[in-house]
């Protein structure tokens, strides 16, 4: 069997809320391959950000295991996983959680710098990286920018230029648009899959917009929690 990329198996999730039970995933067994791609689509509390959450590392699952090529990564200790996090998986989220006082090259530039890219040198490593993947994500000339001087589709961007400056094997996006106007959509998934086509990472896109899960790839549905073929 080849263990290489992201599987899920019988995944389920459930939270407690007092004596009820809310099973946000039921019992999801899935594949990811290298080099792939994937939208998981369904109507909102479906779990899909649930799923997403736990493919990534973020949440645990309360059964059921999840392999990045063969490696439980649930299995590992709360380090190694963060490890994982911040070098194999890229996260872009609905809400681009930049931080304010920072401008749009520092915000880039904070992964490399955890991942201890080039601290002897205050960051220089780290920060050619960043100019670079700016420049791709066509943000070059506002490098210097803070959060507040930038539009919706440009802090997207830089959202997902910070989440592509450790070039990740996997870019999971949780409705990374739904903020963003209908031509601004568009142009942030034209990006996204252009990266993809450039750099061969996997990328799974969470999103309730058919129109636009058509132009990702596979496709599957989520429906309370569970894979559904409609």
């Amino acid at each position: 069997m080849n263990d290489m990329g992201l599987r899920a198996k019988d995944i389920h999730k459930i939270y407690k809320n007092g004596l009820k039970e809310v099973r946000a995933v039921n019992g999801v067994s899935l594949e990811i391959k290298k080099g792939s791609s994937l939208a998981i689509v369904g109507p909102s509390g479906a779990g899909k950000s649930t799923l997403l959450h736990l493919l990534g590392g973020l949440d645990r699952p309360t059964s059921g295991n999840i392999t990045l090529d063969g490696v439980d990564i649930y299995r590992l200790s709360d380090k190694e996983r963060a490890r994982i996090r911040n070098q194999r998986i890229g996260f872009v989220f609905q809400f681009y959680h930049l931080l304010p006082e920072f401008s749009a090259l520092e915000n880039v530039m904070l992964p490399g710098l955890i991942n201890g890219q080039g601290p002897r040198s205050r960051g220089q490593g780290a920060k050619k990286r960043a100019r670079h993947i700016l420049k791709a994500v066509g943000l070059e000339d506002r490098t210097n920018h803070r959060p507040g001087e930038l539009s919706g589709g440009e802090s997207q961007r830089v959202a997902i230029a910070r989440a592509l400056v450790n070039e990740p094997e996997i870019l999971l996006c949780d409705e990374p648009t739904g903020n963003l106007d209908s031509k601004t959509s568009e142009s942030i998934y034209g990006l996204l899959l252009d990266l993809k086509s450039k750099t061969g990472m996997v990328l799974v896109v969470v999103t309730h917009d058919e129109r636009i899960s058509s132009r990702i790839g596979h496709i599957i549905r989520i429906k309370h929690g569970m894979i559904t073929d409609r």
